[in-house]
């Protein structure tokens, strides 16, 4: 059949297939109607195998297409971060270069702003106060000594995301800050802008955005946590924001240096030496001030400000760490010491705010644990372990949430379970071997971690119980859903993860209303088939039929079954015991599946419950019935009950649980039938 399938498919799919010969030859060689109908359901199902192919290939380049746009999203944001750092470097090396060769140039400068210098920062503060004056909301901007305007324009604010117009801002760029100001619509006077922020040009970054028609010209200011785009008149105007931003950005950061280098108080002189044996000796101040004559301490700030804009985060606790080595070999902590930590604890806060945000599970979720890596390590770094687990485990509980919510709901519970646990037991499996990996030396960070386990597991428990139990599946489908998702458990106790106990205690409560319902279908079903009973003989018709009961009888353990047949298809025993049987050890096997220790006397109860229906009937219609071929039949159901039903539930228990039952035994002792003598006299065998 399968060759004749791909005969036929490689016919269809050659280049030269010609439709209507194809049809004409069918014709003429078919015979009657059924040949075209049988092969007219063949192209059928090559068609719909053509179809489902194809949707395939359409997810599968769909969901390539959606994987690539991701990726060149982030590599348009390195490419923006990579553009930065070549500005800066070119402006660095502009600068060196205007350094040198116009030294002569500047000493002039200098002298000429020497001789006018208060004319000067005079007629800078009028124009800044004549522009704020159009500012709603700016009164106090002018408190700041020395604060002038160094250039000022017209911009356009677009949206990071889908790149839309914003709204239209005046940006002033003073000594030490940056003001964007929004455009009134309906201003009166004077006012023409609103105060909108109002950012510190040392901790800002300013980043060039690569032109794409018919988005150009323009540029991003980075502070954390915001990041705005602008677009400039024309590139000449975006050129000159740039370069003046970065200007002034660095006169501000020397400036600062500059006058701090000036305020710190020389070392006084070496007193005399007492000549008082009794005088202790004291530290002179000279030896407790710290030597921060290395350039990199200088820097230090500037440069973690630097890491934090490009996401450095190593780079950034690199520079902590040897901070950190530099100071423990200094011997005391004079001011200068005391302020630069002031200044780098600062950044330091700023680069927790930054980590965390990475690990937020508002972030994108795509790369699995090991995409928390990076921040977790550098958190762990920094000694924020306590945090950094807890974000971690955050992170991971979103993700987990978001698969099984994800996760399609099939036609078929069992389909549906396996690709749940496939998917849950993976990703605990992943997050388990990340923590390992991530928290090595922090064993106070396992309990959490164990905690965290008993939630996501009680996260998998509701979506599994939602589809199995609360949708009244058989209890055949139950326990085989039970048994992929304790299979899969297991597997974690490869990592010495054993979470066994846990998935057992959440789905205990579930298990137990489940054989509960279902020993009161069986109970509801023995009762209405002997409402009906006759007590007469099987007649299965066929041997065909024969040999399968047969089969049915053998596989639930009743090897005895045999010496109940007769000839021509005829079984000794009811309809309704044969019946009751083979529903009694499918529930007793399900039964076991499901067995754990807290459902021991549910499982013993439920099969004691069932048993004493078929026994009590038996019972009764002894006692009620006058004729004695009929007694006869049914002490011989009576004595198969007991001897052989019986006694096959109370050892496949005892197998399955590993002890025996003795509310079994007494069950079956109790229940013993009776026979009929020759005087038509009842009595116990």
């Amino acid at each position: 059949m399968a060759d004749a399938g791909s005969r036929l498919r490689k016919q269809l799919e050659s280049s030269n297939f010609d439709p209507q010969n194809y049809v004409k030859q069918l014709s003429q060689q078919s015979d009657g109607d059924r040949d075209l109908q049988e092969h007219r359901q063949k192209i059928q199902t090559l068609a719909d195998e053509t179809a489902q192919n194809l949707k395939k290939n359409v997810y599968k380049n769909y969901r390539q297409f959606i994987e690539t746009a991701k990726e060149i999203s982030y590599l348009e944001s390195e490419m923006y971060q990579l553009s930065h750092i070549l500005t800066e470097q070119k402006s660095i090396m502009e600068s060196i270069t205007q350094t040198l060769l116009s030294t002569d140039k500047d000493e002039t400068a200098k002298e000429m702003m020497a001789a006018f210098p208060k004319e000067t920062e005079e007629v800078k503060q009028r124009t800044l106060t004549t522009l704020l004056e159009k500012v709603e909301g700016c009164q106090n901007l002018m408190e700041a000594p020395g604060r002038y305007l160094v250039y000022n324009g017209d911009l356009i604010e677009y949206d990071l995301d889908n790149m839309c117009q914003i709204q239209k801002v005046h940006a002033f760029l003073m000594n030490d800050c940056l003001l964007i100001a929004t455009w009134l619509a309906n201003r009166r006077g004077p006012v023409k802008y609103k105060y909108d922020t109002l950012y510190d040009l040392e901790p800002l970054a300013i980043v060039n955005v690569k032109d794409n028609p018919p988005m150009k010209d323009m540029f991003r200011i980075l502070m954390f946590p915001d990041t705005r785009t602008f677009q400039a008149e024309n590139s000449k105007i975006k050129k000159e924001w740039l370069e003046i931003l970065e200007e002034t950005k660095k006169n501000k950061v020397a400036k600062e240096r500059h006058t701090k280098e000036e305020e710190v108080p020389k070392s006084p002189l070496r007193p005399e030496v007492s000549t008082n044996p009794f005088d202790e000796e004291e530290p002179l101040e000279s030896e407790e001030v710290v030597d921060l004559s290395p350039e990199w301490i200088q820097d230090l700030p500037e440069d973690l400000d630097v890491c934090i804009a490009q996401r450095d985060f190593e780079g950034a606790v690199d520079l902590l760490d040897k901070l950190n080595e530099y100071l423990k070999e200094q011997p005391a902590t004079p001011p200068r010491v005391k302020e630069l930590r002031e200044k780098v604890d600062e950044r330091v806060r700023q680069l927790t705010d930054v980590l965390v945000f990475e690990l937020s599970p508002d972030r994108s979720l795509r790369g699995g644990p090991k995409a928390t890596r990076r921040a977790v390590s550098q958190l762990v770094r920094l000694g924020q372990s306590t945090k950094a687990c807890e974000l971690f485990l955050k992170n991971r509980a979103a993700a987990v949430q978001t698969a099984i919510r994800q996760l399609r709901i099939e036609g078929a519970t069992l389909l549906y379970i396996h690709k749940l646990c496939n998917i849950f037991f993976t990703s605990l499996l992943e997050t388990a071997k990340e923590f390992q990996m991530d928290f090595a030396g922090n064993t106070g960070c396992y309990s959490a971690f164990v905690v965290w386990c008993r939630s996501a597991m009680k996260m998998f428990v509701d979506a599994f119980s939602k589809q199995v139990f609360d949708s009244k599946e058989s209890l055949s489908t139950a326990s085989e859903c039970v048994k992929v998702a304790k299979e899969h458990c297991a597997q974690l106790s490869e990592i010495g993860l054993d979470l066994t106990f846990i998935l057992q205690s959440l789905l205990v409560k579930d298990i137990k209303a489940a054989l509960v319902s279902y020993k009161d279908i069986i109970i509801e079903a023995t009762k209405h088939r002997n409402s009906e009973e006759m007590w007469r003989r099987m007649n299965l018709m066929t041997p065909e039929a024969l040999a399968k009961l047969k089969e049915e009888m053998r596989s639930c353990g009743m090897g005895s079954f045999e010496q109940y047949t007769g000839d021509d298809c005829w079984v000794n025993l009811s309809y309704t015991v044969v019946a009751f049987t083979k529903q009694m050890m499918s529930f007793l096997e399900e039964g076991l599946k499901l067995y754990s220790p807290e459902l021991h006397m549910v499982l013993l109860e439920s099969l004691r419950e069932i048993i004493l229906v078929a026994v009590q009937h038996v019972d009764y219609s002894l006692r009620c019935e006058q004729d004695l071929e009929k007694k006869a039949f049914i002490l011989q159901n009576a004595s198969f009950l007991n001897e052989t039903v019986l006694t096959v539930v109370e050892k496949r228990f005892e197998e399955g649980v590993g002890k025996p039952a003795k509310q079994l035994q007494d069950l079956r002792k109790s229940s013993r039938p009776m026979r009929i003598n020759p005087d038509s006299q009842m009595s116990v065998v």
